[in-house]
């Protein structure tokens, strides 16, 4: 056979050619099992009920703050079951895809892959359905997306990277995963030397970018190309030699817009340590989903003096929620117009922190904080829930988290509390750790009643 007609995924697995660009890959589906899921009680003044809905028999993860695990009938989750290391993963380092049937509490693995990072998993997205889930791989040397038929077990993989999938399935965007350890680890996939992480040319690329890959057809576009973004940055850069990344790209719930987080990083800056780099001044933009109309969101921020980060839409696909740092070096929760016509500070009094995400009707937020214990050798993440409306916060729980400094090599191992929302809004996901041997588990907790 020719080499365009079979080859072997990351993980060893066959995958022939159905297509120009598509690849049919052979199912390698694990047996399904049964799990007992537990009632936490690491946490005696939680103000809601917290269960553990991963087995022990692993260290689990979900894709991001703003990626829902649940299915669309909400019966199942899509979790990556990551590898415990106490080195630094490389490429040839494998995770598990992982689905776990809430009714049944059961779990089975469908897939095997290469792309995995301990912040976002394999970068699970469903489609409209429970039949297909979206995930990433390691094939013909290219990070893809990967189209997983748990139904028939059939598997296809498709030209193009992806970061998130259009509400109605037709496609997927993202920029390609092999530049995001450039700019911050554990989001993409394994490098293969850390020494020589994959970099662009100094200056704004023209043909790199936001790439779209439609699932009917295959094409794969360049959508917007980082130059096209950078061009609408209204402050030059106050370093000679940057480099311009992309990194979280994100359709809006309506699948109308996208949003594009920018980041730009100078070699002063990071040259005596190359695996620990600054924020990149992060800068948030966004554009039609045909690539149409470009806008920087927040032009009355300090782009180059100031620090904000983990932009998320707000319900109504015309707002975007971020937190920027203000003059008095706190943080606060800021709202603003996808086109920066506007821009509103929710509250003086709450500090923003985390990974935030409105609920449905877009009055309360849920976010997630670290806290070191008293004697600093382990540490806590604790979920909040802020009511914009009344400018007032509580305190859901706080859960045992990993506490990265005492166990591991690099911040890419930190767990993060990462709270997400089901397709309700009346529950959230949780990573945490139990026991600092029974590490990144997840946690459901009924928000019901809270809001």
């Amino acid at each position: 056979m020719k080499r365009r007609e079979f080859l072997r995924t990351s993980a060893g697995f066959a995958a022939f050619a159905i297509a120009p660009g598509i690849w049919s890959i052979q199912s390698c589906a694990k047996n399904e099992y049964s799990f007992d899921f537990k009632e936490s009680k690491a946490d005696p003044n939680a103000l809601a009920p917290i269960t553990q809905v991963t087995p022990d028999d692993g260290h689990y993860v979900i894709t991001y703050f703003d990626v829902t695990p649940w299915s669309p009938s909400q019966r199942y989750l899509a979790v990556t079951k990551v590898p415990e290391l106490t080195r630094m993963p490389v490429m040839g380092d494998t995770a598990e895809v992982c689905v776990i049937d809430l009714k049944k509490q059961t779990i089975r693995s469908v897939y095997e892959t290469k792309h995995w990072g301990y912040q976002t998993g394999a970068n699970n997205n469903w489609g409209p359905t429970d039949r297909y889930l979206y995930t990433n791989d390691l094939i013909d040397g290219k990070g893809v997306c990967v189209r997983l038929d748990l139904e028939t077990g059939e598997h296809k993989a498709f030209a193009g990277p992806m970061y998130h999938i259009a509400p109605d399935g037709s496609s997927v965007v993202g920029f390609p995963p092999k530049y995001r350890s450039i700019t911050q680890l554990g989001y993409g996939m394994p490098p293969k030397n850390y020494e020589e992480l994959p970099s662009l040319p100094v200056g704004a690329a023209t043909d790199e970018g936001v790439w779209k890959t439609d699932l009917a057809t295959n094409e794969k576009r360049l959508l917007v190309s980082i130059a096209d973004l950078v061009d609408k940055v209204p402050e030059p850069p106050p370093k000679e030699n940057g480099t311009w990344y992309l990194w979280h790209t994100k359709y809006n719930p309506q699948g109308t817009r996208i949003l594009q987080v920018l980041r730009c990083l100078f070699p002063s800056e990071w040259q005596e340590n190359p695996l620990i780099k600054p924020d990149g001044h992060p800068m948030v933009l966004a554009f039609d989903s045909n690539g149409e109309n470009i806008w920087y969101t927040s032009p009355d921020f300090k782009i180059w003096q100031g620090s904000g980060g983990h932009p998320n839409w707000h319900p109504d696909g015309e707002h975007i929620l971020r937190h920027l740092r203000v003059e008095d070096g706190t943080k606060r929760f800021f709202l603003f117009k996808y086109d920066g016509s506007t821009m509103e500070k929710l509250s003086d009094k709450i500090v923003a922190s985390g990974h935030p995400s409105y609920e449905k009707s877009g009055r309360y937020i849920v976010t997630d904080d670290t806290e070191k214990n008293k004697d600093e050798s382990t540490m806590d993440v604790l979920v909040r829930l802020i009511d914009t409306k009344t400018e007032e916060e509580r305190l859901v729980c706080k859960l045992p988290t990993i506490f990265w400094e005492n166990k591991y090599p690099h911040k890419l191992f930190e767990l993060d509390g990462h709270p997400v929302w089901n397709r309700d809004t009346d529950k959230i996901l949780l990573q945490a750790a139990p026991t600092p041997t029974k590490n990144r588990q997840l946690y459901m907790i009924d928000m019901a009643h809270l809001i």
